[in-house]
């Protein structure tokens, strides 16, 4: 129920946007049909915001910041205590919580539905009171095809109108069905935690152009005031566009104007989406694909791993460089590599390190609180632990296409015993540091990243971690490209 219940509502923006767009097309806007399509943009905004308030109740991850960074713009609007006051008022407070939650409830079940069936009700009369227009072509420039219907050849809501709104409602309903059965799935994802913001959270797919826009630059502007215009026009649109003919030939200017304000939306939700205009750092983007909560479908790697499969011990990426059967031999040469002396001793917070092995320790131990008495000693994978080897093996090769920023960079994985039945993860890349502009490395003549040197000429080294805890009874769905 759940997936016919967001697919429908997804579905249901989709097919008022479209009959939007083919009510345009055909021109059947134009007068006498002016308050028709202005409800009908009432409408729209109407469905969205339904859509938008449901989009909470979930109370899942993906619900949490999806509907925040929506219902932020709103505390955008000008003067600043209208916005202020606004925000607390559908939020139920400075920050979405059990208040909000019943707000957002309230307003989906009650008050945008009930707004709905009054402007619904508008919306018929008005196509019950004029008709269905004509093809343009078959109808005369100027003329008011309305006064074609008269009252005994009107085609009335009650039974006709409604007999096809039933048929096609039945239509619709087994399509939605056979696509949840086979094809759509929404499941729930964590519960939802302010504390924790998810890496690549976008507001609704129908918001993503407002999302879009607000990259652009000023909030204001770009979050209230365009959005404001933009359906201020399409409101108002068959009081712009008051040539008399319907047909497309006579309506170029008006078409040419919809076009690219059609145009705008797609490359603005485009821009919407996480990906464009954010760069995130390789080691960010590494952990995060390696850790991720499930979300969108996804999960991260190391998550769905067996829990038999997670033996305690100390791995490396290392492993993978070995030839066939000499992953002892690497491991060990690899170990005693990391207690080699630096050319000299770096300072780092309180403590002097001499090796690579006491600049990770000392990182792992003021950083995530993980004591190593005995320092770092990596042993091969466990050759039984299929999982974790293919794991391990996605993670090698995911810092080896960032070489260029993770240069001499390699990873690592520290599986210890945290309770009974409860594993604590501690994964980990190691890299030097190299110079970087506007978010990308800077190569040299040969092609090869530019390392970053301290003082004392060694190259500047760089940690970057995350910790996971996985239960015996932990059941993480098999998502997607995980």
């Amino acid at each position: 129920m759940r997936d016919l219940h967001r697919l429908g509502a997804e579905a249901m923006v989709l097919i008022v946007t479209l009959h939007m767009l083919r009510t345009f097309f055909t021109g059947s806007y134009k007068k006498p049909r002016q308050f028709t399509w202005f409800t009908g943009v009432i409408l729209l905004f109407l469905t969205m915001f339904l859509s938008f308030s449901g989009y909470l109740l979930p109370w899942d991850q993906l619900a949490l910041w999806a509907v925040t960074i929506g219902a932020s713009m709103i505390e955008a609007a000008p003067p600043e205590v209208v916005g202020t006051n606004l925000n607390l008022l559908l939020r139920g407070g400075p920050e979405i919580g059990a208040n909000g939650l019943l707000r957002f409830y309230l307003l989906h079940v009650l008050a945008v539905p009930a707004l709905l069936f009054i402007f619904t009700g508008v919306h018929y009369y008005k196509v019950v009171i004029h008709g269905h227009s004509l093809p343009p072509k078959e109808e005369n420039i100027g003329e008011d095809t309305a006064k074609r219907v008269p009252l005994d050849k009107r085609v009335y809501f009650i039974p006709d109108i409604m007999t096809s709104e039933i048929m096609w409602i039945g239509v619709t309903t087994l399509v939605l069905v056979v696509l949840v059965t086979w094809f759509f799935h929404a499941p729930l994802e964590n519960h939802a935690d302010p504390q924790i913001t998810p890496l690549g959270t976008t507001a609704p797919w129908y918001f993503l152009w407002i999302q879009g826009a607000l990259k652009l630059g000023d909030k204001v502007l770009w979050g209230i005031i365009f959005p404001t215009v933009y359906l201020g026009f399409l409101a108002l649109l068959p009081y712009i566009d008051t040539t008399p003919s319907r047909r497309w030939a006579h309506r170029r200017s008006i078409f040419t104007i919809v076009l690219l304000l059609i145009a705008a939306t797609v490359v603005l939700s485009y821009m919407g989406l996480a990906e464009f205009g954010v760069i995130n750092t390789a080691d960010v983007d590494i952990l995060h694909h390696m850790t991720m909560e499930p979300a969108h479908n996804h999960i991260g790697l190391l998550r769905p791993i067996p829990f038999n499969q997670l033996t305690p011990g100390m791995y490396t990426t290392r492993q993978f460089k070995a030839e066939p059967g000499d992953e002892v031999g690497m491991i060990g040469a690899f170990n005693a590599e990391l207690e080699q002396p630096l050319g000299a001793p770096v300072t780092v917070g309180n403590a002097t390190v001499r090796t690579p092995e006491e600049f990770i320790v000392n990182y792992m131990e003021t950083q995530q609180h993980l004591h190593l008495p005995a320092g770092l000693n990596f042993v091969p994978l466990p050759s039984d632990a299929t999982e974790l080897n293919r794991v391990m093996k996605k993670f090698y090769e995911e810092i080896e296409a960032e070489h260029h920023e993770l240069r001499n960079g390699w990873g690592g994985l520290i599986i210890s015993d945290d309770q009974n039945g409860l594993k604590r993860l501690d994964i980990f890349i190691f890299w030097h540091e190299v110079e970087m502009e506007r978010g990308f490395p800077v190569l040299n003549a040969n092609g090869e990243s530019i390392p970053v040197l301290d003082a004392n000429g060694n190259p500047v080294m760089r940690v970057s971690s995350h910790r996971v805890y996985i239960h015996q009874d932990s059941q993480y769905f098999n998502a997607p490209g995980a």
